[in-house]
């Protein structure tokens, strides 16, 4: 019996204890230099007045006047409120209203909004404690260090420090403005991410994206869809990109682009880094630079291209398997750099030149224009030069060879070329009826070239000489050939598509594929970076600095010195009695 009776009493204990562990917790009224309850002025509120104080589960409340509906644990504060959570938030306004079950706040009137980093003045401002969130409609202006932010609405998570709009906003610093209609803004870091149409603009450059993260103190960003870096003429494109408008250096990945409609220039590739200040450009990943020449475009490609400098004085260098077409002449070479300034073009490392029918080949080949008119002017060959021309009208070869070759262009035609030093020569000679009279092969130590529409008309031999003609059938087929013969026929590009090596074209379709398997998925909002989650465990406040000891006031105190014991003295000798 005696065991029944605690467990009832245990049971309803513990019913107690849970049925209190759930009830909301009162709002509890600190100070009123006035309290009354006035039925007919206000029903069922207590009104408290002056210097009111107002504690609530971590928040404290302070106003002129309040009325407390005790029974619906709810309050209106009149005049100069303040709401302090903690450290975190500060809330200023003219009027508000708290409601302790519900734990909502919410405030009107010169609203001032503050948090250790950041200051928010609106009309109207909504804070739910339970989320830890707030919210205003009533037009807002946010105040982060050299950051302002303007917006019709927005919503502050406190737990994030971030600001979410979802509507119209623009932020404001001394050097740029980003606008966008969806933006979430970390009030800590600075750190912006934009969803749909954004622009950032400042006096050096115009950036436009549709999805994006811009760190608004350190002037970088990271761009994704539909992304261009606009500044002087030129337009930088990609799938992917970064810009760092300090240092102006901009890279960008796949489908990428760069164009100068000033200057007649555009650079493609799957790979770019612009470094603005040195007008530099680097592609790569089917690199290709076409420039408008004598009303013509020229394209160059090789596995890495480097460009530098502005229009007039443009340098453009080609590594590893350089190639470049134009419709009256393409070539190939290990290597191409391109003076624009000084109108050169050289040509590295086992070139080859198609001209019309001609194919030109030495150690080195200097294409040469003229930098004012921009036409190809002239040509030179250094060092095993050979000129092939292949028998429009048999299945020979027309050859001539020497040390070095110099050729007149006009029209972008060859119309003279000179070659000197041990030149040799075979040539088929037609009559007025295009019939093989004979095949003149010999020796001397130059010999001169006259060509009109990219066929061979005259060839003349000067000092030297040593020549023969011989009729078709009496020079036999393995000595119709000179010594170097090469022809590269193989090797000509026939088209702009043509340009690329087997291994480029297949890098290009599975870049291009992905990409638009990528494109076709729905884009969605960008997650905060591990920068931003992180950024208050990497940068942590500095704790405070001790205080120093007052030195000048502080009185020194010496030890006491430790007195010597003294010896006993011997006691006085007592005299005898008489």
């Amino acid at each position: 019996m005696k065991k029944l009776f605690f467990f009832i009493i245990s049971l309803i204990a513990l019913c107690g204890t849970a049925s209190f562990a759930q009830e909301k917790k009162k709002i509890i009224i600190e100070n009123s230099d006035f309290t009354e309850m006035n039925q007919n002025e206000v029903p069922g509120a207590v009104i408290l007045t002056g210097n009111v104080r107002i504690l609530h589960e971590g928040v404290r409340i302070t106003c002129n006047k309040a009325y407390h509906f005790t029974d619906e644990n709810y309050i209106k504060l009149f005049g100069n409120v303040k709401l302090n959570q903690g450290d975190s938030l500060f809330m200023d306004s003219r009027y508000a209203e708290y409601n302790g079950d519900k734990k909502f706040a919410f405030a009107t009137g010169n609203v001032v909004m503050r948090s250790p980093d950041m200051t928010l003045t609106t009309d109207t401002i909504n804070l739910d404690r339970t989320i830890q969130q707030a919210y205003y409609n009533t037009y807002g202006t946010i105040v982060n260090k050299d950051n302002v932010l303007k917006s019709k609405s927005g919503r502050y998570i406190v737990g994030q420090k971030k600001y979410e709009f979802r509507t119209a906003v623009t932020l404001t610093n001394p050097k740029h403005v980003l606008k966008s209609n969806n933006l979430d803004y970390y009030t800590n870091s600075g750190h912006s991410y934009v969803f749909g149409p954004s622009t950032i603009t400042s006096k050096e450059d115009y950036v436009y994206t549709e999805k994006g993260f811009y760190d608004t103190r350190k002037k970088q960003a990271n761009l994704y869809t539909n992304s261009y870096i606009k500044y002087d003429t030129q337009i930088i494109r990609g799938d992917e990109m970064y810009y760092d408008q300090v240092t102006q250096f901009a890279t960008a990945k796949n489908n990428v682009s760069v164009t100068d409609t000033v200057n007649k220039f555009k650079g493609t590739g799957h790979y770019a880094e612009v470094y603005r200040a040195k007008d530099s450009l680097m592609l790569t990943k089917r690199a290709l630079v076409a420039t408008l020449v004598e009303g013509d475009s020229l394209f160059t490609h090789a596995k890495k291209m480097i460009i530098t400098g502005k229009q007039g004085s443009r340098i453009v260098r080609g590594y590893n398997n350089a190639r470049f077409y134009k419709t009256d002449m393409n070539g190939k070479c290990d290597s191409i750099h391109s003076d624009e300034a000084k109108g050169l073009t050289q040509l590295i490392r086992r070139p080859v030149v198609f001209n019309g029918l001609n194919q030109i080949t030495g150690d080195v080949i200097h294409l040469i224009s003229n930098s004012k008119t921009e036409k190809l002017d002239s040509i030179k060959v250094l060092n095993n030069a050979f000129i092939i021309q292949k028998d429009t009208l048999g299945t020979g070869y027309n050859q001539l060879k020497g040390a070095n070759l110099y050729g007149k262009f006009k029209d972008n035609k060859l119309s003279e070329v000179d070659l000197v030093k041990n030149t040799e020569k075979i040539y088929f000679m037609y009559d007025d009826d295009d019939e093989l009279i004979g095949i003149d092969k010999g020796v001397s130590s130059r010999i001169h070239l006259d060509i009109e529409n990219n066929e061979i008309v005259a060839v003349t031999s000067y000092t030297n000489i040593e020549s023969n003609s011989y009729p078709d059938k009496d020079l036999p087929e393995n000595v119709r050939k000179l010594r170097g013969f090469l022809w590269r026929g193989d090797e000509i590009i026939k088209s702009k598509e043509d340009i690329f090596p087997p291994e480029e074209q297949e890098l290009n379709d599975k870049i291009v594929a992905e990409s638009k398997k990528e494109k076709e998925q729905e884009d969605t909002p960008m997650e905060p970076l591990p920068q931003t989650v992180n950024y208050d465990k990497d940068h942590p406040a500095p704790k405070p600095a001790a205080p120093k000891p007052d030195t000048a006031k502080t009185d020194t105190i010496k030890p006491a010195a430790t007195a010597k014991p003294e010896k006993p003295k011997a006691a006085p000798k007592k005299k005898p009695k008489k």
